[in-house]
């Protein structure tokens, strides 16, 4: 059984009266978290509305943000909420106080998944305990530091574009292995997911289950929240273009090699035409489409992250303010040169 708590939305109410229910769907396409019972908690200083409205108090605390990614999406959920699902054991809690968003999570996904462990994955899920504390009213500043997770998606899952496999060659090139590509078999099932040795189950690229589960009729679905507290989307009209472009010169290194636990290979590379494969075969030209270095965009001057179906498909950086909650070294997103020659290889 699945159980959605929701509490109140931190957003203006525009129109609608107040219910102290919730519409009940009794299956979303490609999900196991069907919706036998949703209820509807409120508390001290909470006033329970209609989805997607919001009682005055909490919009006096919740700022512009959270109000303008109401208006873009209709999500339900930017307030307090909760997701509990007695069939793949999801447990999610999210509160906010202080001007902050906690996400608590033992990261188990609230849809159907692949096998685990498979041929190209040999590792099981099992629950996690994770805790994301997040800005209500974040800010940006255009840095584009490189991080290793960009944020965490509504179902306490987090987002982990990159991965950790490398070709390496004696003449000195490294390239970082993508997740989505045809390379090598890294047993991503129907989500772009796949799970780490820790057991840990991640999204690498759109999962149309996560969409599904968050649809809410509009073109921009609200489906997580980076680490600097921006919202992160995914537009069903693909409306918002990437602006990495493959490389055109060829790759060099000699005597190249790609090992993991279960195979070692050689790999030819010197001469090699770029086509996806590695994190340096796209280069980031700015303007070259709608979406900045971090796979985000200003719409009606509000910034959102989005999660694309061509590269980078998660985005490796962040726009705003950013105090580092384990996603890694902070750098120039890579991939992002705009000027100077094309990458050979990161060394």
């Amino acid at each position: 059984m699945r159980n959605v708590v929701l509490g109140i939305v931190p957003l203006i109410l525009l129109g609608g009266c107040g219910l102290l229910g919730y519409e009940v769907r009794e299956e979303v396409d490609g999900m196991r978290d069907v919706v036998p019972r949703v209820e509807v908690e409120s508390g001290q200083n909470q006033e329970v509305v209609e989805k997607g409205g919001v009682s005055e108090s909490a919009s006096v605390n919740a700022g512009n943000y959270q109000k303008n990614i109401q208006l873009l999406t209709s999500s339900d959920y930017l307030g307090d909420y909760a997701i509990e699902d007695d069939v793949t054991g999801t447990e999610v809690r999210v509160t906010i106080s202080g001007g902050e968003r906690v996400i608590t999570s033992n990261a188990l996904p609230n849809h159907e998944t692949g096998a685990f462990p498979n041929p190209g994955n040999p590792n099981e899920i099992t629950a996690q305990e994770k805790t994301w504390t997040l800005p209500l009213d974040p800010t940006y500043t255009g840095a584009a530091n490189w991080v290793r997770e960009l944020g965490v998606a509504i179902n306490g899952v987090k987002l982990e574009p990159e991965t950790a496999e490398r070709v390496r060659c004696a003449s000195g090139e490294e390239y970082k292995v993508e997740a989505i590509q045809n390379f090598v078999d890294l047993g991503l099932d129907q989500n772009n997911a796949h799970v780490q040795p820790t057991g840990e189950y991640h999204y690498h690229g759109v999962s149309d289950n996560v969409i599904a589960f968050a649809d809410k009729g509009q073109d921009l679905v609200h489906v997580g929240f980076a680490q600097d507290g921006f919202a992160i989307a995914y537009s069903q009209s693909g409306a918002y273009s990437t602006s990495y472009q493959l490389v055109e010169e060829s790759r060099s290194g000699t005597d190249c090699v790609y090992e993991n636990p279960q195979e070692t290979r050689d790999v030819e590379i010197a001469g090699t035409l770029p086509d996806g494969t590695y994190v340096t075969d796209h280069v980031y030209v700015e303007g070259s489409g709608a979406l900045d270095a971090c796979n985000g965009v200003m719409i009606d001057g509000v910034y959102v992250y989005i999660i694309s179906e061509e590269y980078p498909f998660i985005g490796r950086c962040l726009n705003g303010e950013y105090e580092g909650s384990g996603g890694g070294a902070a750098g120039t997103p890579r991939g992002a040169r705009p000027e100077g020659p094309p990458p050979r290889g990161t060394r």
